[in-house]
Formats: C-alpha cells, structure tokens, sequence
C-alpha cells in the first residue's frame, strides 16, 4: 500500500485509527475457547464489526508466538483473511525486529512476502544497516522505534548524545538512509509533549501513536501537537477496544468503542 492509498482511506473514513489486535486467550469470551481456533474466531468478529471505522490493524506478534504454532497460524488466517476481504485496510506486524543486515532481510521477507503485512515496527538500535534492509521493499512500510510510551522509555531515548536527546538523533540521521521516505515512527500518546520538536525533524513523516486509552493517552492532546495537513497519524488503540465486553455481545461492544474513537476524529478533521 502507498501513502497516498492510506491518506485517501483516511479522508474516506474520516479516521485514522489503528485497531491492535492482541489477542489473550484469558481476557476473550469463554464460549469462543471451544472453537477450533478461538484466536481467528475473536479477530475475524472484531475486523467485521470495526472495519468501517478504521484504516488499520496492528497485530502483535508477541501475542500470537505465545501460542506456538496454533498462534502463528492464526496471525496467517487473520492477515490473509483481512488482504482478501479488506485490501483496502492498511496492516502491521507489530514485531520491533532489527538485526543484522542479511538477517533483517528475512524478517523483511518474512512479514512482506509471505505474510504480506503493509508495514513491520523495527527497532533502531543495531543502525542503518539493520533497517535499510526493510525500506527496499516497494510500497511497503518501515515503522521505527523513536519515542515510546512506557515508563522505562526515559533509560535510554532520551539520554543526551551529541548534545541532542537520543530519539532525536535517531529521527535525524534516520531520514539519511536509502528509501527514507518508506519509514514512519512510533511516538507515545503519552510523550505528546514532545511533538512540536517531533514534527520540526520529521514534518510529514506517518506517526504511529498507541497509548491512547488503555495507558492514558490524549487524543486530542496527540492531534493539536502531531497532526500533519495529510493527517500523518495512526492513532493505535487496543485494550479499549477489543476487551469492550467479555460476553458474548463483544465484537459489537468494540464497534461501540471504535465508533466513539471515530466520532472523535471526525469532530478533530472538521474543526
């Protein structure tokens, strides 16, 4: 998918939220725990009931390698499901990979060949030749590590390197590498403060933002300081959407949530 195809849903939907599919067999509806694959089951329910209030699904892989190879497979019946069914949703394997070079290759493959995910979150630590790998695939997206939303974000990303604060220096020497206008970053909802002094280094650059909900984050907050004349953000909410219910009226408990997620960014994009 381009950018240009996500910016056109975005002004279709009149959202730009990012469903995150997390799936915990412990927080999902008992009765779905009989089913064959009760990890598919749950996805498939939520993607129909929230697919016309959002523009994309991040899953984390975390959640499905937990299951071994049952999980594996249902994040492959889920991205497969979701390509066939709404190609026009923009997809992400929330993976944080990054390695090194030949090895990044394969991840690369992994989730853009054969998965055919849009777009994979890479860490930035290993340096250029540890994402570059990434950014050779055509339409397809690299999302960096830059300032995240958890409390232990302040050991290391905002440590002074070069008399700059170490997340900035990785947005700035990031727009060096080959095909740099493949990558999007990971900012925190709850590190809205710092989007001003973001958005002077990467002006136009996709933010993915979570943590609004769940951790805290204000979206209205995130929209005033990051928001770009194309959008440029992928405002990711997970917990609160997807755990709306336990029972069985649960799919159409997260369509309740995605809609007043949506209803938000609506009244934001008039405004």
């Amino acid at each position: 998918m381009t950018t240009q195809q996500l910016i056109n849903q975005i002004k279709k939907k009149q959202s730009f939220l990012c469903i995150g599919l997390d799936v915990d067999l412990n927080k999902i509806p008992k009765y779905l725990l009989v089913d064959s694959d009760p990890i598919f089951a749950f996805n498939k329910a939520i993607i129909d009931a929230t697919h016309h209030l959002c523009v994309a699904y991040k899953l984390n892989t975390a959640f499905y390698e937990a299951y071994g190879i049952k999980g594996w497979q249902a994040l492959e019946k889920t991205i497969n499901y979701l390509n066939k069914n709404y190609p026009e949703i923009f997809t992400i394997a929330d993976a944080k990979r990054g390695d090194i070079g030949n090895t990044s290759t394969m991840y690369a493959k992994a989730f853009f060949d054969d998965l055919g995910f849009d777009s994979v979150t890479v860490a930035p630590y290993m340096g250029k030749d540890s994402v570059e790998p990434f950014l050779a695939f055509k339409d397809k997206h690299t999302i960096l590590l830059a300032l995240t939303s958890n409390q232990g974000a302040f050991d290391f990303q905002t440590l002074s390197v070069n008399n700059n604060q170490l997340y900035k220096e990785v947005l700035k020497v990031s727009k060096s590498w080959e095909n740099s206008e493949n990558l999007m970053y990971v900012v925190g909802a709850t590190k809205a403060e710092y989007l001003t002094e973001i958005r002077q280094i990467i002006p136009n650059s996709f933010l993915l933002v979570p943590g609004v909900g769940a951790q805290g984050g204000n979206l209205q907050e995130v929209c005033k300081y990051g928001m770009t004349d194309t959008i440029g953000l992928l405002i990711n909410s997970s917990r609160g959407v997807i755990y709306a219910s336990q029972g069985e009226d649960f799919a159409d408990a997260a369509a309740k949530k995605a809609q007043e997620l949506q209803s938000q960014m609506l009244e934001i994009l008039q405004n």
